[in-house]
């Protein structure tokens, strides 16, 4: 009897051990569950990490476009004022002269539009409060500057009339707007300057650290898009806002403007040089390719492609592709009302 119970025994716990199969099995089970448990986690990671990047970058451009909507909302539209806008056939102030005005001291090439208008905005100033300001949009050129190759924003204090003393070559003087015949260049030359802090110092402030490319151009009452702030089927003859007569913004419906943001993470692995190089490549509206007038949403399509097709834009190629593909391409439309 007591044999056959050790017998008894002995076999149950052979039957209850794992085999040398059974382990090896087991591990490989577990290896590949913690291999596709790591794959599942990069993954999350990676998107929750591009995730990001945009939901930054579009914070920024909604930052900017919010401010710009406000100045733009306030701008004063009217046939008695100068405007600081780009226009084609002429280098008109306000354009970067077909991409080829700016730093060239510093060896860059300033590809970015300017522009600059009136606004009934406050804006700084070393007085009183202003009820109005000189509003301005530049992309800064100077290299040696913190804001390089950074959207900066112009807000310096004017007001309507009343300036008993009025001293124009002191920048710290609170100066008027100033109606036509007088220009903006004539009183701010250096508008056009995207190299130095002008009108004076500190009265630009970097408003999108994260934008590197700034265009503009119009949307005609009659439906086209255009770089001449007028119609030039309507008025032939005419050159500028000013000239041969004051037309002020009676043919724009509304501006359209295209901006190129790059997050701050994205940002650190580009050099300038490359940042140059894709603000070459993003064509101004004046240059884009096409048969016939540029349509909507062209800019922004050419734009888009230099960022997803290195064998036409073959710069692209040497660049971290994870930064290049983080770039993002935003474009709004501010109505300027009917004047």
């Amino acid at each position: 009897m007591t044999t056959n119970r050790f017998a008894v025994v002995s076999h149950r716990c052979r039957c209850g051990a794992f085999t040398l199969a059974e382990m090896l099995v087991s591990i490989g089970v577990l290896t590949l569950l913690v291999l596709i448990v790591t794959q599942l986690v990069n993954s999350a990671a990676i998107v929750t990490r591009t995730g990001n990047k945009h939901f930054d970058s579009d914070t920024q451009a909604r930052v900017v476009f919010d401010r710009m909507a406000l100045d733009f909302a306030q701008m004063l539209k009217r046939t008695d004022v100068d405007y600081y806008f780009k226009a084609t056939n002429t280098k008109y102030p306000g354009h970067s002269g077909d991409h080829s005005k700016g730093g060239g001291q510093q060896g860059q090439t300033d590809l970015n539009d300017y522009i600059g208008f009136y606004s009934q905005v406050p804006g700084y100033s070393t007085g009183s409060p202003s009820p109005l300001s000189l509003v301005a949009y530049r992309v800064n050129g100077l290299s040696t500057s913190q804001s390089y190759n950074k959207l900066e924003r112009l807000g310096k204090g004017l007001l309507w009339n009343g300036l008993g003393n009025l001293n124009l070559n002191n920048p710290d003087t609170l100066k008027p707007v100033f109606f036509l015949p007088t220009l903006i260049k004539d009183m701010w030359p250096s508008m056009g300057n995207n190299n130095a802090d002008t009108p004076a110092p500190g009265d630009y402030e970097t408003i999108g650290p994260q934008v590197f490319r700034f265009e503009y151009y119009y949307l005609l009452k009659s439906g086209d898009l255009t770089d001449s702030p007028w119609d030039q089927t309507a008025r032939p003859t005419q050159t500028s806002l000013t000239a041969p007569a004051s037309i002020g913004l009676v043919d724009v419906e509304a501006i359209a403007v295209t901006i190129a943001v790059i997050d701050l993470a994205s940002r650190s692995l580009l050099t300038d040089a490359n940042l140059l190089d894709l603000q070459l490549y993003m064509e101004d509206f004046k240059t884009q390719k096409g048969n016939g007038p540029v349509k909507i949403g062209q800019v922004e399509t050419q734009w888009n492609q230099v960022l997803t097709d290195p064998l036409t834009y073959p710069k692209t190629a040497d660049m971290p592709r994870a930064a290049v593909q983080s770039i993002r391409i935003y474009n709004r439309y501010f109505d300027l009302k009917t004047l």
